[in-house]
């Protein structure tokens, strides 16, 4: 059994994750490709969520979800669907499968039903129920669960646009399951009924899901719906090949986002982990809506590469705005329980472009711009001090600072020039003076060059740093 790909509707996929907690980083790529194929398209992305598990769908839980999204920058086309709320949808549609005579009452007691599904995996076959074709007169007074009524011969041929076309044979299928004896409605329906009623064309899921394509496409034409394109995406697994598991690293969207990922490095870098676009390793949005294609998806696992994932991530860290940086970092140092005064963020702001380059994360970025934030006077390294007391040193930093106080031009070139100027008065090189003075300015944190660390302090700054080194009391 295979339907035709409804090639002639306008593109609508969907991302639909149950509220457990967390955004895993493979529902992230998932909602990626369907939110790329749907902009590539020129049609809609559409937010499910499967809240069906009362007990863990916490409007917290669903929250995580909707903040994961936001944070990746994806948007979705209309109105969140909630699943829970349309179970008296997916029992009408149950009623209909009935009434058509697709599905049947099962009566099977839960003692019945386990003794059934033992002797079925004795004898290597699905679990069959006798009340499959009973006649209606022979039917108790009692809760019942609706089975669909699945072909016993023959096969279900799943049209997969990563996959493949992917062939069940029928006779491995059991009866599903579409409603509980309780009455409550169970995920492939459910599934099913929503995707039609919202207008889904595309399935765009991990391939954990193949099996359920071939259950589902069997409830699609019992119903007379148009099958949607199927498209089940490879696992992401981790650096070995396992996997992905907390060994590994985070997992989460919002563990990256603690890790000090940018959004916009986890869409481009998940763009990467199953579809490619020739040897280009860095695109923009717009690009990768452009030339994403869902048939260009590999059927292959995808492996997680944090070399590949740091190196994307600082050079979107060297484009992005110093002062939307200087946000994110002043979050993260006051995470670290560094109290900000103000005017703190403009300084960070005016460090960052002179030690981001070598940032791979924005908590590597918060760990170079400490130095700038140290309150005078600094506590100057034991071994600069010593040198700084010796007469010659002393004299020599009290020359230097001299000449920088007379320095007009206080910016990288201005004060390169200024540096070498001096060094060439003295006949020596930057070595001989340079290791103090960044400890001076610094405080023996890390920082950038001579120029540059100068640059970022400022003025006043700098020359204050410098007279904290020479005076007797540092």
């Amino acid at each position: 059994m295979s339907a035709p790909a409804p090639t002639d509707r306008p593109v609508r996929t969907r991302i639909a994750p149950s509220p457990t907690g967390m955004m895993h980083i493979g529902t992230a790529r998932t909602a990626l490709f369907n939110w790329l194929y749907a902009r590539h398209t020129g049609g809609k992305f559409l937010l499910r969520v499967e809240d069906t598990d009362r007990e863990r769908s916490t409007d917290a839980a669903v929250q995580v979800i909707l903040d994961g999204l936001k944070w990746l920058g994806m948007d979705w086309d209309e109105a969140p669907v909630f699943q829970f709320a349309r179970a008296d949808r997916h029992r009408e549609v149950a009623a209909e499968l009935l009434a058509k005579g697709e599905a049947y009452r099962d009566y099977m007691l839960p003692e019945e039903l386990e003794a059934e599904r033992e002797r079925a995996r004795a004898e290597g076959r699905v679990v069959r129920t006798p009340w499959r074709d009973a006649d209606p007169s022979t039917w108790p007074d009692r809760a019942y669960a609706v089975r669909l009524k699945s072909p016993l011969d023959g096969e279900t041929i799943v049209a997969d646009a990563v996959k493949g076309e992917v062939r069940f044979q029928n006779a491995g299928l059991d009866d599903l399951i579409l409603l509980r004896s309780d009455g409550n409605p169970t995920y492939n329906l459910a599934v099913v009924v929503d995707d039609h009623d919202m207008g889904i064309t595309h399935v765009i899921r991990g391939d954990d899901h193949l099996s359920n394509a071939a259950r589902q496409t069997i409830i699609y034409k019992a119903m007379g719906w148009d099958v949607p394109v199927w498209a089940h995406l490879p696992m992401i697994h981790g650096p070995d090949g396992a996997k992905l598991s907390k060994r590994h690293g985070a997992q989460s969207v919002t563990e990256f986002d603690d890790m000090g990922y940018l959004p916009e490095t986890l869409r481009n870098y998940l763009a990467k982990l199953g579809w490619g676009h020739g040897d280009d390793e860095i695109f923009s949005d717009a690009q990768a809506a452009e030339w994403f294609d869902i048939h260009d998806v590999v059927s292959a696992p995808a492996r997680l590469d944090w070399a590949k994932l740091n190196h994307v991530n600082n050079h979107y860290i060297r484009l992005a705005e110093p002062e939307r940086l200087a946000g994110l970092v002043a979050k993260i140092l006051k995470s670290r329980g560094v109290a900000l005064k103000q005017g703190d963020a403009a300084l960070i702001a005016r460090t960052i472009p002179f030690v981001r380059d070598g940032a791979k994360t924005t908590l590597e970025l918060a760990d170079a711009v400490v130095f700038a934030l140290k309150v005078r006077p600094l506590d100057v390294p034991e071994k600069t001090r010593t040198q700084l007391a010796e007469p010659e040193m002393a004299e020599r930093f009290t020359k230097l600072r001299t000449a920088l106080g007379e320095v007009a031009d206080w910016s990288v070139p201005g004060l390169e020039e200024s540096l070498r100027k001096f060094a060439e008065s003295e006949g020596i090189g930057l070595g001989k003076f340079g290791p103090q003075l960044r400890a001076a300015l610094s405080g023996g944190a890390p920082a950038p060059d001579l120029a540059g660390t100068m640059t970022a302090l400022g003025r006043d700054e700098s020359l204050g740093r410098i007279d904290d080194a020479l005076s007797p009391a540092a």
